[in-house]
């Protein structure tokens, strides 16, 4: 863990930083919010987050590159940093606290970046999780203050919490008919959606968890807790980690019936 215990007290810095600037305007009624082209919204907040957090790292690791949403990428190498300033953003706008700032520390591999530090902090939740690359995963206020994250033992999908974004999005895949055959068969279904169900399955609260369209920054931070909790993060395709464009993440025992049944009349 020595070789990345200072970049884990970094992201802990920036995430304090970040959470200090959006919870300053969240519920502000003066917000300023802007459509992108993709036709998602984006806040100042989020803007103003992702600058302070590449201020920081241009400070603190100005070898690294940074990846963010809202500026994309920053230079060059074998170390990169993934930044998603508030993911949640359709409920940052709306009061609704289920929102979070996602770094993760990514290094080159086959197979594209892969996460090797990540951590989520949900400050209107009063919530922060993180892991580091074979050295677990844990929750808790600060590095003194935490607890491990274990995944669930569930062995049964009739035993089984499901948890998902939206319909909309395994619709327009082609993918609703295995989803809603999924959610006949497991014992409970919520659509808490965003980074939360994540966090949850990294927590054993939750067994399974689904999204058919994300980013690199959607998913890098929330891959490495996943797994360092036990669990199992890959693409609907079944590759390991963040770069399939979508995700399924569960406690590894219950994976493969997860993938069956999203691919099963795909």
């Amino acid at each position: 863990m020595a070789d990345y215990l200072d970049d884990l007290r970094l992201a802990h810095v920036l995430a304090d930083a970040a959470d200090a600037a959006t919870m300053d305007r969240f519920k502000a009624l003066d917000l300023k919010v802007e459509t992108k082209p993709d036709m998602t919204p984006v806040s100042e907040a989020d803007k103003a987050a992702e600058e302070l957090i590449r201020g920081h790292l241009a400070r603190a690791r100005p070898r690294d590159s940074v990846h963010g949403e809202e500026f994309g990428v920053a230079g060059s190498g074998s170390r990169r940093w993934i930044i998603d300033p508030i993911d949640g953003t359709k409920n940052y706008v709306r009061g609704v606290p289920v929102w979070a700032t996602l770094i993760a520390l990514t290094e080159a591999a086959e197979g594209g970046y892969q996460p090797v530090v990540g951590l989520v902090s949900a400050p209107a939740l009063g919530r922060r999780w993180w892991a580091v690359k074979d050295h677990g995963a844990f929750t808790g206020r600060s590095l003194t203050s935490a607890s491990r994250l274990r995944v669930s033992q569930v062995s049964a999908l009739s035993d089984a919490s499901f948890a998902y974004s939206s319909l909309s999005g395994w619709e327009e895949q082609g993918r609703l008919d295995g989803f809603l055959d999924l959610t006949r068969e497991v014992w409970r279904t919520r659509a808490y959606g965003d980074f939360w169900p994540y966090m949850m399955v990294a927590e054993g609260s939750v067994d399974l968890c689904a999204e058919p369209e994300l980013s690199l920054w959607d998913m890098a931070a929330n891959a490495i807790i996943v797994t360092e909790a036990g669990g199992t993060f890959t693409g609907l395709d079944g590759r390991p980690g963040p770069h399939s464009g979508n995700a399924a993440a569960s406690n590894g025992r219950l994976h493969d019936e997860l993938l069956g049944y999203l691919n099963q009349r795909y």
